[in-house]
């Protein structure tokens, strides 16, 4: 990344983070789905199919102008794969026509220069590749063997931020991996992360004491970028809940390939409206929820946006709100049937 690009993007994310800071009333980060098809089947993974068409252009179009309709600051698009999608060029290009920060998640395979060179034009900032082990095995092909080319290709030629986050757990069968895969990253200028990969549920599967070992070592190798927000990890890590805010459904998005609005890629189905009908009051009732999910949630991106409400606003149960919608409608009620 060029220094000027960088300089640039700093003062993007700060002038996000300042507005998610004043105020509460925005989608901070969603993720939307263009395609659910993967060229790959990890092991552990429960978001992909080998058979679904990838979202028209023009509907994904729509649903960039929503999110920007409900103040979205950044929008990442993950799958699936998207770069399987044949116009993601074009979906990068609308989410930035509309001043929005565009990130992307991927496996990794498809980088050429040629490819990345088109990331570059299309207005990309940034990418994250997750990188599960140093050779293939039956749970994962997302390898570092397979992969490295495409990172020196990357390190080359990409004019937007790379994250590469290895992977702790989840049937990985050799955990030392994962700092391999770190100082891989390192060594090529991209930054690092390490997930502890979650159940089918999406929650916690706490780490043995050898994984744990080389976890706090890899955490240790991302600690001068937005790896120090995943401070949450440390009590995953030892199979402990972490009490914190989750605000999925309202700060969060996840947009399905269906159009729809769920918690997160791990809670699907909750709301399960269509983004088309989204309102500020879904907004609101799901910012207030708590979600009985979050003390082992694993999922570091709604964690990091969590953090910027976590000290505001208490949440209340599902049955809470219940009540006091029950209680406002009776209310208002009240006051249409109130003798003048």
């Amino acid at each position: 990344m060029r220094t000027s690009t960088f300089l640039r993007l700093k003062l993007r994310e700060a002038a996000f983070i300042s507005k998610a800071l004043l105020s509460s009333n925005h989608v901070v980060l969603a993720h939307i789905i263009p395609m659910r098809r993967c060229n790959l089947a990890c092991g552990y993974c429960n978001e992909y199919d080998h058979t679904s068409k990838p979202v028209p252009l023009e509907v994904m179009k729509r649903r960039v102008d929503k999110l920007a309709d409900l103040g979205t600051s950044v929008v990442t698009i993950s799958g699936g794969e998207p770069m399987m999608h044949p116009q993601l060029d074009e979906i990068i290009r609308h989410i930035r026509s509309h001043g929005i920060i565009a990130g992307l998640i991927s496996n990794g395979y498809y980088f050429t220069p040629d490819r990345i060179k088109r990331l570059n034009e299309a207005g990309l900032e940034y990418l994250q590749i997750s990188i599960d082990n140093v050779e293939p095995d039956e749970v994962s092909r997302k390898s570092l063997r397979v992969l490295d080319k495409k990172l020196r290709y990357l390190a080359a030629h990409a004019d937007f931020h790379i994250n590469i986050n290895s992977v702790i757990g989840g049937g990985i069968k050799n955990p030392e991996d994962a700092l391999t895969v770190a100082t891989r990253a390192v060594e090529l200028g991209f930054s690092t992360t390490v997930g502890v990969i979650h159940d089918e549920d999406g929650l916690l599967k706490p780490l043995g004491e050898k994984e744990k070992q080389i976890f706090h070592q890899v955490k240790k190798l991302g600690n001068k970028d937005h790896a120090r927000l995943n401070w949450f990890q440390d009590s995953i890590a030892e199979g402990q809940p972490y009490e914190w805010r989750c605000r999925s459904g309202s700060r969060y998005l996840y947009i399905c390939e269906d159009g729809l609005v769920h918690w997160c890629s791990q809670q699907r189905g909750y709301p399960g409206t269509p983004l088309e009908d989204y309102t500020m009051e879904d907004f609101h009732r799901e910012y207030k929820t708590e979600k009985w999910c979050a003390p082992t949630c694993t999922i570091q991106c709604v964690h990091q946006v969590g953090i910027l409400d976590n000290w505001r606003d208490p949440q209340m149960t599902p049955a809470q709100i219940r009540k006091e919608q029950k209680q406002k409608e009776t209310e208002r009620v009240g006051q249409v049937l109130r003798p003048e």
